[in-house]
């Protein structure tokens, strides 16, 4: 399931937290909502952005070695 969780503080500061999104799509998920809300100041990735990239790079080391059985 995607979330999407925003947090408003007093001094105007929004803190977004994506979570269900796997890769970099949530990027493309949150680019709008940013635009709209102004300057952003720092990204911190999930775990859940790094599992797209380790589920690819097995992929890659699997097509390899499939290569090298000719």
């Amino acid at each position: 399931m995607e979330t999407l969780e925003f947090i408003i503080y007093p001094d105007g500061r929004v803190q977004e937290k994506v979570t269900g999104i796997v890769g970099n799509s949530c990027a493309e998920v949150t680019a709008a909502i940013e635009a709209q809300l102004g300057q952003v100041l720092s990204h911190e990735p999930t775990s859940e952005f790094f599992a797209a990239q380790v589920q690819q790079q097995s992929a890659v080391a699997n097509r390899q070695a499939t290569y090298s059985d000719w």
